[in-house]
């Protein structure tokens, strides 16, 4: 029997495997079909790395990036583990000379991008090679769920299909798939589209504790440059920004201010970017101002702070991109600077964005590229309820990705470390809201309970209208309602099914508020609709002040 943590000391340095690791490793030497769930920063790549290493033949790893294949080959080579890579920046000569190498057996591990696999002069070389395991990195990419959809992962399940094992048995050779963000339906639609077959599912906890969770509304450009400084300091950070403008922009205030930045985006020179990719990963600089095209495949372990200058576009690429920071496990910062006017840009984005990639593409059914587009508004959408949560982020993102684990309040995020004692108004308020919900005999979920107590009828069952409590708070908007219901949930005194239904139901605690019992009661109160709505306005002035 293979002793497998001989190897990990002797190959990769490591005394022990890190939280699921090892039974990762073994499903995939044990020829399964894999599905691997783990936070960025766990050390997944490990799972199909050390077994690339003891299994016979070699393993293709599928990448979706030129610069994560190359700090993955890079690292493994100085490990004394061959590796290449085959992509668009290769010479000719050079891409001859990597698949010979891989044809005599020289290297272990070949990455390639998924775009090499639609050449079937390409199928027909990998046909030759014994694989031992065809490995699908970022394996989102294959979900229009995902947040980073690319249609060429569509076509790896035949592409996996034409390979040959390299233990000599019939069939393809085992699939694993590695990523790190990945809800319950993309899990599902990862399975269907690389047709993996009675995988071993391995998914590892989403919580990352070591890194505070922190929204901050801000009130425009201005207050954002105020901002940045303050929360990068002295600190080595990443600032992710929705616009090359703003990139460039939040470089240049840090500057100003006296703090070495370097912007990083696609509109970049090649040279330039792969200078900044290389003085941050080595340390030599200290913050990188960046749109989203940086950062996947950096490990820089020390990162402490992350801040968001504009509003993702999903949940799961915040997610990802915080995943950057606290990778050694101390203690780091993930600042998102929430402004609603940032969310204009990112519909904007969505939508010229999708028309200019379908006419770089063969043409594609309008309907199609509606659906696509109102997909991708969906995901904004989720972000932005984020954004907007008075309840515990840390928990909002945990139950996102389907996490068992997650609780509330967590008390170390910027909205649990938020809550306050409430008045007398307030109290009583909360009183009205529990008192609904346990008048509809706990059967409703929050937008229901919500128009029942502002008295919008329209459309809701019968029993809630004849309720005692019906009506109850019709000088509240309905918005303003499920706000705070929010933040009673937040504050431990509902709790929500774990259904599609999201019924919600008192707490015990939630009880004794209610019955007047408790008067001490903590929560983060939600700004009033009227607050909201005058900022808004506000923010909206000083964009178009600007403009002028």
């Amino acid at each position: 029997m293979v002793d497998l943590l001989q190897n990990l000391q002797r190959f990769f340095g490591h005394a022990s495997f890190r939280g699921g690791q090892e039974g990762l490793v073994r499903a995939v030497l044990e020829g399964h079909d894999v599905l691997a769930v783990m936070p960025t920063g766990s050390g997944k790549s490990l799972g199909f790395q050390l077994p690339a290493i003891l299994l016979p033949g070699l393993t293709v790893v599928v990448s979706p990036l030129i610069s994560l294949m190359k700090d993955q080959v890079d690292e493994l080579n100085r490990r004394g583990i061959p590796a290449a890579a085959l992509h668009s920046l290769l010479s000719s000569d050079a891409r001859r000379d990597t698949f010979d190498a891989a044809r005599a057996a020289r290297i272990r591990l070949l990455y390639l991008a998924p775009e090499r696999f639609a050449s079937s002069h390409f199928i027909g070389l990998l046909q030759e090679l014994p694989i031992a395991r065809f490995v699908v990195d970022e394996a989102h990419c294959v979900s229009e769920w995902g947040h980073d959809f690319r249609p060429d992962y569509r076509g790896l399940k035949a592409a996996a299909a034409a390979c040959r094992r390299g233990d000599g048995l019939a069939g393809r050779p085992p699939v694993a798939a590695f990523t790190a963000t990945a809800t319950p339906e993309v899990r599902d639609d990862i399975i269907d589209l690389l047709g993996l077959v009675g995988p071993r599912i391995i998914v590892a906890g989403f919580d990352r504790p070591n890194i505070e969770l922190r929204v901050q509304p801000v009130s425009g450009d201005s207050d954002k440059d105020r901002r940045i400084v303050d929360l990068v300091g002295s600190r080595r950070a990443l600032i992710y920004a929705a616009t090359r403008r703003n990139a460039e922009g939040a470089a240049m205030t840090l500057q100003q201010a006296g703090i070495e930045a370097h912007a990083y985006h696609a509109g970049l020179k090649e040279a330039e970017r792969t200078r900044v990719q290389e003085v941050f990963a080595s340390g030599k600089a200290r913050v990188v101002c960046a749109t989203n095209a940086f950062g996947m495949g950096i490990d820089r372990p020390d990162v402490e702070a992350v801040v968001h200058l504009d509003i993702p576009g999903s949940i799961e690429a915040y997610y990802q991109e915080i995943g950057r920071a606290g990778r050694d496990g101390r203690q780091a910062v993930a600042t998102l600077l929430w402004n609603y006017a940032d969310v204009k840009t990112r519909e904007f984005l969505i939508d010229r964005g999708r028309d200019e990639l379908d006419r770089r593409h063969a043409p594609v059914d309008p309907l199609e590229v509606a659906r696509r587009k109102e997909l991708e508004h969906k995901k904004l959408r989720r972000m932005v309820a984020y954004a907007d949560t008075t309840a515990c982020l840390r928990a909002t993102i945990l139950r996102y990705f389907g996490d068992p684990a997650a609780h509330e309040p967590c008390d170390t995020c910027g909205n649990c470390q938020r809550r306050r004692p409430i008045d007398a108004a307030a109290r009583l308020l909360v009183r009205k809201i529990l008192s609904g919900i346990a008048r509809a005999q706990e059967r409703y979920g929050r937008r229901r309970i919500a128009a029942m107590l502002v008295g919008q009828l329209e459309e809701l069952p019968e029993p809630l209208t004849q309720l005692s409590t019906t009506g109850l708070l019709s000088d509240h908007t309905l918005q303003n309602v499920e706000r705070w219901i929010d933040a009673v949930g937040a504050a431990g005194l509902v709790r929500a099914s774990d259904d599609q239904y999201r019924t919600l139901s008192l707490t015990a605690y939630g009880r004794d508020v209610m019955a007047g019992r408790v008067e001490d009661v903590r929560m983060t109160v939600p700004a009033a609709r009227g607050a909201r709505a005058k900022r808004r306005k506000a923010e909206k002035a000083l964009t178009k002040a600007r403009r002028r």
